[in-house]
């Protein structure tokens, strides 16, 4: 008797591999939760961990790490710092020193404008921030998405991943670039077989070229899955159905079913997305993710809370809010933190940060697991009058204004202007993709609405006291996107400031909305 042996077509290959790669990914959801069922324990051994690595080096033997023991000894021998603060060191390591703030030589350097200091930043990224902090958070994702999603098959196509830019300037000891860029560069082989575009075109310096490139490459393929930040991601959907001459994306890739984000609140992009990817199997993930570290992951479907990773070199630390206003900076660990208490975060990693004010502001939203928001950032914020606004006031609301009025934005970006001596107004640049029918309709519930969610808000709005009511400023010629171009912004880990207490990036892209009039 003759056996015949099994045909392995494509579709039979496709099936196996995509067995293979989700029995490994998913291994990941065991250490998972080893870690959020022993959390405190887990957040002393990486403390522990990263004390012991850096004994000998020069922040170590500075600040005596032979002689912590505990938390309490890591307070007192290491005080908190700023980026400004720690970048001395930083300094002597890009000049090639070895065993400054990590052992060894850190080669890469994340640059990182951010979004409330314009001198660059430079981040360092080490072999062990990008293996087991980076990559180990990426498979946790994807872990997540399978828990979730058992009968998933993006690893059946291909992923669109938007990076920025990378450099190597000569007579330097390092390489600098834009975070993904560098993800991108070290990605293991089997990341970089499942990945559009290829590497030469994703850092490319050009990055309106470099979506038109992205767009023709990818049209072809069997996208399955997306990744980026969400302003970035549109544009180039929205090229893509320009060269494809598609009604949407789920005709030009219809096994498309995942996009993951990142950066930047997802809310008020999600009808943009929902109407260019109109899929009832399309789903949404989100990572918080840094140059600094990955932090946090969305592990419950429709869910916007995100699960704090705990074992993957970071150790976390939490500044009340309202001591941080007043610059006392003592911290509390994971053991103290309560619910819907708002905390800046602080952070030691793998990468060689110690004890760093990243700047991000946070709030718990379940303690077993640990889980968080992220609600603004501690310089991003406006409290001119004593409203204390948080970009995730103003979030919340323009999505609840959007659903009302059924309309949708591109960007926004607020700053407060003082109109006389004892009262000033918040004005809103706004950019729709949809207008609502009325703006002045629009406007008075977008007040109302952050006069729910903020006390302190709605005190300084009665009577028009002390804050009027919002102004619009309309941006309809693209200003937002050519500030990005004039300050070298154009990139995936770049976005337009929320909110900002300065008028220097309100005003200069009125400055850009005025000559465009001046034109006509």
């Amino acid at each position: 008797m003759y056996f015949s042996a099994p045909k392995f077509t494509k579709l039979n290959l496709f099936k196996i591999k995509n067995y293979i790669i989700s029995s490994i990914i998913k291994q990941r959801i065991k250490r998972i939760n080893a870690a959020t069922r022993n959390p405190i324990q887990c957040q002393k051994n990486v403390l522990k961990s990263l004390i012991q690595k850096c004994l000998n080096t020069n922040f170590g033997e500075e600040h005596s790490f032979d002689r912590i023991t505990n938390y309490k000894s890591f307070k007192n021998q290491v005080r908190v710092r700023t980026y400004e603060e720690l970048e001395p060191y930083i300094s002597k390591a890009k000049k090639g020193l070895e065993n400054v703030l990590w052992p060894g030589e850190t080669i890469y350097f994340a640059k990182s404008s951010g979004t409330t200091n314009s001198k660059s930043k430079f981040i360092p990224v080490t072999k062990e921030s990008l293996n087991d902090c980076h990559f180990k958070a990426g498979k946790d994702m994807l872990s997540f998405y399978e828990n979730n999603f058992p009968k998933t098959n993006i690893y059946n196509g291909k992923g669109i991943m938007l990076g920025g830019t990378i450099s190597t300037l000569k007579n330097k000891n390092y390489i600098s670039g834009d975070l993904s860029a560098i993800l991108l560069k070290e990605f293991p082989f089997w990341v970089s077989h499942h990945r559009v575009p290829d590497i030469k075109t994703a850092l490319m310096k050009d990055w309106e070229k470099k979506l038109d490139a992205i767009a023709n490459q990818s049209i072809k393929e069997n996208i399955t899955n997306l990744t980026g930040v969400p302003s970035w991601m549109l544009i180039l959907l929205k090229r893509v159905l320009v060269l494809s001459g598609k009604d949407n994306i789920s005709e030009v890739w219809p096994n498309l079913e995942l996009y993951m984000h990142g950066g930047v609140n997802f809310n008020p992009y999600r009808e943009q997305f929902k109407k260019l990817i109109p899929s009832k199997k399309m789903n949404y993930l989100e990572g918080y993710n840094a140059s600094e570290g990955f932090f946090a992951i969305q592990d419950k479907n429709n869910s916007d809370e995100l699960l704090l990773l705990l074992d993957h070199g970071i150790f976390y630390e939490f500044i009340p809010i309202h001591k941080y206003r007043q610059n006392k900076l003592d911290t509390i660990n994971l053991s103290e933190v309560e619910l819907h208490k708002s905390y800046a975060l602080v952070i030691t990693t793998n990468g060689g940060l110690w004890r760093y004010l990243i700047g991000d502001v946070v709030q718990f939203t379940n303690l077993f697991p640990f889980r968080i928001k992220i609600i603004g950032r501690t310089k991003s914020c406006i409290n001119s009058f004593g409203e204390e606004l948080m970009v995730h006031n103003t979030d919340t609301a323009i999505k609840e204004c959007c659903r009302k009025y059924n309309c949708s934005i591109n960007e926004y970006t607020v700053a407060p202007l003082l109109r006389d001596e004892v009262s000033g107004v918040h004005q809103w640049l706004i950019e729709f993709t949809k207008k609502p029918r009325c703006l002045k309709l629009f406007m008075k519930e977008l007040d109302n609405q952050i006069k729910k969610i903020n006390s302190d808000y709605e005190a300084k709005r009665q009577h028009n006291l002390v804050l009027r009511l919002p102004e619009l400023i309309l941006i309809e010629n693209n200003e937002f996107y050519i500030w990005l171009k004039k300050n070298n912004r154009l990139g995936g880990q770049y976005k337009i400031p929320r909110l900002s207490e300065k008028r220097k990036i309100v005003e200069e892209i009125i400055s850009i909305k005025r000559s465009f009039q001046q034109k006509k």
